[in-house]
């Protein structure tokens, strides 16, 4: 009970921390402040495209590795969940290596196209969509595992097509395990702070997010610092809130 109390003490007491010092009388006026309402829309614009981004694309991965047996899917699932332990910077620099202007992928995409990802906007959506996607493929992955496979089997034999099957059947069955991934995938993308600040630099009003106004204002105004913290904090509290209920129900 002691080591437990301790072990709830230290993760607990920090969050406390930015409670008990926050700046209660003048939050109004902070969160009121051009640079915070900036960062905080950046934020929720880039983290829902990042959302959709790895929607559309991490759901017919989940669905691939989960559905389709092929040579080296174990491989492929290691490499598809890399990003949740990779160092979110050692994340960034790889993107700068494939998508930078002089990058493996990125100099032809300039050249051909006229795109340049790195130091944008669209360069922190990809950014978060690198970080992020691992939870939604994993989430959307555990569910179509659990899934009846009775039900897609009967639709199939009574002629539906595989795309009938996948829209009409598979996708409600699994649509839970989507939005809990979807959520978790939000989540990661809103507090993305390594790889955005290194394959996306930290321009206001272009590519600096709630975590890199923290950052900076961390250095110059450690009050607007701690308001933007409490916005951060608020999300995730409220995200843990919302899937309570799935993870109980899981367990």
């Amino acid at each position: 009970m002691v080591l437990a109390v301790v072990g709830m003490a230290f993760l607990v007491l920090p969050l406390a921390g930015l409670l008990v010092r926050a700046p209660w009388s003048t939050m109004p006026e902070r969160l009121a402040e051009p640079q915070v309402l900036e960062a905080l829309r950046l934020s929720l614009v880039t983290a829902t495209i990042a959302t959709a981004v790895c929607l559309v694309l991490g759901v017919p991965l989940a669905w691939l590795l989960a559905r389709v047996s092929f040579p080296g899917r174990r491989l492929v699932r290691a490499l598809v969940t890399i990003p949740l332990v990779l160092p979110p910077v050692v994340g960034g620099v790889a993107l700068l290596l494939v998508l930078g202007r002089r990058g493996l992928v990125g100099q032809w995409l300039e050249s051909a196209f006229g795109i340049s990802l790195p130091f944008t906007t669209a360069g922190v959506v990809v950014a978060e969509a690198f970080v992020a996607m691992p939870f939604l493929v994993i989430s959307v992955e555990g569910a179509l595992r659990a899934a009846d496979l009775r039900y897609e089997e009967a639709a199939a034999t009574l002629g539906a097509s595989r795309w009938v099957v996948f829209r009409r059947v598979t996708m409600p069955l699994i649509a839970p395990g989507i939005v809990a991934g979807a959520v978790l995938c939000w989540a990661r993308a809103l507090g993305e702070f390594g790889a955005t600040i290194t394959f996306a630099g930290n321009f206001p009003g272009r590519t600096q997010t709630m975590p890199l106004a923290v950052y900076l204002a961390l250095e110059t105004e450690p009050d607007a610092a701690i308001v933007l913290s409490l916005l951060l904090l608020l999300v995730s509290v409220a995200i843990l809130a919302g899937l309570r209920d799935r993870w109980v129900t899981s367990a």
